[in-house]
């Protein structure tokens, strides 16, 4: 199918078998995915109008935020958040078919550094004594090892990735807990809301906020301007401003919609307490078990 015959181009960190990918064949089965290596090659595709849509990962419930999508959002990218998806993460072990039969002679492990995280207990416990390299995504490391066959090597990542690149998985589901869940961001230079069947009736609102400089009790009060408005917040966290050690912004999903009265008041109110308020966008929530 020629180019111009798919409705929307979506960049999504590649190659084809990340959990990633998983998460935007969900969203976008009818349209054209294209890969990208790494995370703000994503994030500047859909910035300079190369992309219609960019899936990256934000959130792990093992290993918490993934800083670079945060950071690189708020430094360096002017996006909007047009949907959020949550996909269930199950890690395996792989190894090319030539060395199934005798995988645990293994002298190396390869995957994306928060797989080789979530994955920690195993390691330490089955593979103490194996060195361990991170790759730019757990497709990427089952890529690698299906490529070079001659070397006793393995990979974490998804049942998707043994399937894509040939490879045999030898042990399953060795992450260290069960409830292993990531969500992403489905990214756009518009301000639209991505609406697909099954999506949640929820609205939920990201926004980035700075507190004004030396000002005591700055974080209890943009905490007060959503508690008196009984407007839930689901998460805050604070990510360093990489300007000096102290300095830091904070990111705040509240579960309301940009629009309602109570969330404009809200924003309003933020600024003339002198935070510098920076909104990604209301959007739906879709959970794709």
């Amino acid at each position: 199918m020629a180019e111009k015959d798919w409705e929307n181009r979506v960049a999504y960190l590649g190659p084809e078998g990340t959990f990633t990918h998983l998460a935007t064949k969900r969203l976008f089965k009818e349209d054209w995915q294209i890969p990208m290596k790494t995370i703000p090659e994503c994030i500047e595709a859909v910035s300079e109008g190369q992309v219609d849509f960019a899936i990256v990962p934000i959130e792990n419930a093992l290993e918490g935020i993934v800083p670079l999508t945060i950071d690189y959002l708020y430094h360096e990218a002017n996006l909007f958040i047009a949907a959020e998806i949550a996909i269930p993460i199950a890690q395996h072990l792989m190894v090319h078919p030539d060395h199934a039969a005798h995988w645990e002679t293994i002298d190396h492990i390869y995957s994306h550094s928060h797989a080789l995280a979530q994955c920690h207990k195993y390691l330490y416990y089955r593979l103490r004594s194996v060195p361990q390299d991170p790759k730019t995504s757990t497709a990427a490391a089952a890529k690698y090892v299906s490529e070079h066959p001659e070397e006793r090597i393995a990979a974490i990542a998804n049942e998707a990735a043994a399937e894509q690149y040939g490879l045999t998985i030898v042990e399953r589901n060795i992450h260290d807990f069960h409830f292993n869940h990531t969500r992403f961001f489905v990214l756009s230079k518009s301000n639209i809301r991505l609406e697909r069947l099954q999506q949640s009736e929820q609205m939920k609102t990201t926004l980035m906020v700075k507190l004004p400089n030396d000002n005591p009790g700055a974080l209890h009060q943009l905490l007060s301007v959503f508690a008196w408005r009984k407007l839930n917040l689901s998460k805050i966290e604070s990510r360093p401003l990489k300007t000096k050690l102290g300095d830091y912004f904070f990111i705040v999903d509240i579960l309301a919609d940009e629009r309602e009265p109570m969330m404009t008041g809200a924003m309003e109110e933020l600024r003339a307490l002198g935070c510098s308020v920076k909104s990604l966008g209301s959007y739906h929530m879709f959970d794709a078990q």
